[in-house]
């Protein structure tokens, strides 16, 4: 499993639409997009890593209040084992209306021999 796929379907579940890289066709209310940031073996010390760290971005997309939902989806980030590593709200988009709020998350995942 992916970052990408364990986020699509935790934010499915709650439910808010998700697509990768941009949102294709007329965009709901609330949305969320979510892109990739970064794959990386992390620390090791015997040069044979036992887990790859990947990393990715949620924008959430609203033209309501945005503090619930993120706060919805921050608690079941944590749930799940996910790392919050970075939370911000990224403005107003005055021509569409929506909120931009921004989450950066990391999980670890063995690997696979």
């Amino acid at each position: 499993m992916s970052v990408l796929e364990e986020l699509t379907t935790l934010l499915y579940i709650i439910p808010i639409p998700v697509e990768t890289g941009v949102f294709s066709g007329t965009a709901p209310d609330v949305y969320a997009v979510l892109t990739p940031i970064a794959d990386t073996f992390g620390y090791h010390a015997d040069n044979r890593p036992e887990y790859d760290v990947q990393e990715a971005r949620i924008s959430l997309f609203s033209k309501t209040n945005y503090r619930q939902i993120k706060n919805q989806i921050v608690n079941e980030l944590i749930d799940s084992g996910f790392t919050v590593t970075d939370r911000r709200y990224l403005g107003h988009e005055d021509d569409t209306g929506y909120h931009h709020y921004a989450m950066d998350v990391a999980k670890h995942y063995g690997l696979e021999e």
